[in-house]
């Protein structure tokens, strides 16, 4: 087996006629038949072949393969948004009766799905704190189809123990989904610790440079094959330009994740020693109340860093518009590095209640920190505090 950074730059379409050292695109809607016999043999599933781009295409086919083999993964599917592959991923395998327990911290917009869209169908959900993991196993009911979370969270990046997880999973016969978006399969492969399966927003790490948006579902085959049979005729499918991008990005995400993760654990370490911070979480700091766990199943903590400004929300309103070179922006994982304030943007539209069971405290800021030199992000923070 070779190592995850050859995987991720040689796993490659088959070259055509014309020898390209670089995949070429496809910018094809549709493909031509040799024959009748083999058009008809094609959409009864009896050959491989491409049909329609909404099924597939050479460039989405490339980027699941190498999704697959990068995550340890039998088989994948693209979809056009990180949020698609979510939804897709309930939809595909959530019938009416059906039950998800989640993680309490999860990503605003499933929240809302979870919330406001899937109830419209039956599918109920109910919430159980990732620190309180004496809570889950009483929390798994009957109906239990899907054990939805994310680790590192977004914001508040808890780590759950994905060994335990998938253990108690199995014991119950309920599916495990995790959404690796934060970690990368570089620095985490869920898989390997008993989750069925896994769910990328490409649009963040996976592309890393803020240009395209996409999703990735990647996990048993019996699993895909449904995903792929309601995805095939409710049509979220990943554009082949889109796809190229990413494939193309992923040759890079090793060494990307490697200097995220060194400037963010640099910055959280400098953080913690500030006057005007209350909080640092970064999963590689020892003060993290999940260190231990995300040491074992972790590479390195990430590029994410979340600190508690003292002031509340106008202090932490008042700290992102005095930010000169870190942007505001809705997105993360790009090469340059993000501030966003969630309590007032990602996760405004959640109660304050339900804001602080999350983790989401009125002065927390979520810094996506990028790849520019470190001592120019920290002196960009340090004059927005003052």
């Amino acid at each position: 087996m070779k190592n995850f950074e050859t995987l991720a730059i040689r796993t490659q379409s088959e070259r055509s006629q014309y020898n390209e050292h670089s995949t070429p695109l496809h910018l094809t809607s549709s493909y031509v038949f040799d024959d009748a016999e083999q058009m008809r043999a094609m959409f009864s599933d009896e050959v491989e072949g491409n049909i329609y781009s909404r099924f597939s295409n050479p460039n989405t086919t490339e980027l699941i393969e190498k999704m697959n083999l990068l995550e340890g993964a039998e088989a994948g599917w693209a979809t056009a948004t990180g949020m698609a592959a979510v939804f897709t991923t309930f939809a595909a395998l959530l019938s009416s009766g059906d039950h998800i327990l989640a993680c309490r911290s999860v990503f605003g917009s499933t929240h809302s799905v979870l919330t406001k869209l899937l109830p419209k169908w039956g599918i109920t959900h109910s919430y159980v704190d990732l620190n309180e993991t004496e809570k889950w196993e009483e929390a798994i009911l009957a109906n239990t189809k899907i054990i939805y979370i994310e680790t590192p969270t977004n914001p508040a990046v808890d780590i759950i123990d994905l060994e335990w997880l998938g253990t108690l999973a199995k014991k119950h016969n309920v599916l495990l989904v995790v959404d690796n978006c934060f970690a990368t399969p570089y620095i985490q492969q869920p898989i390997k610790y008993g989750a069925d399966i896994v769910i990328h927003s490409a649009t963040k790490y996976l592309d890393g440079q803020g240009r395209v948006l996409g999703g990735i579902i990647v996990g048993k085959q019996d699993l895909i094959d449904e995903i792929k049979l309601f995805a095939r005729h409710s049509g979220p499918a990943l554009s082949p330009f889109n796809a190229w991008i990413i494939s193309k990005s992923l040759e890079t995400l090793a060494i990307r994740m490697d200097k995220h993760a060194e400037n963010a654990l640099r910055l959280a370490q400098w953080l913690e020693n500030h006057t005007e911070v209350e909080l640092v979480k970064y999963p590689f700091l020892p003060s993290h109340p999940q260190y231990e766990i995300a040491k074992k199943q972790m590479r390195s903590g990430g590029g994410i860093v979340t600190f508690v400004i003292k002031g509340g929300v106008e202090k932490g309103r008042e700290f992102l518009d005095k930010l000169q070179l870190i942007s505001m922006t809705a997105n993360l994982g790009d090469s340059r590095t993000i501030a966003t304030h969630p309590a007032s943007t990602t996760h405004s539209k959640l109660t304050e209640e339900d804001r602080l069971e999350t983790g989401i405290l009125p002065g927390l800021i979520r810094i996506s920190v990028g790849l520019e030199h470190i001592n120019d992000i920290i002196g960009d923070i340090e004059q927005a505090m003052t």
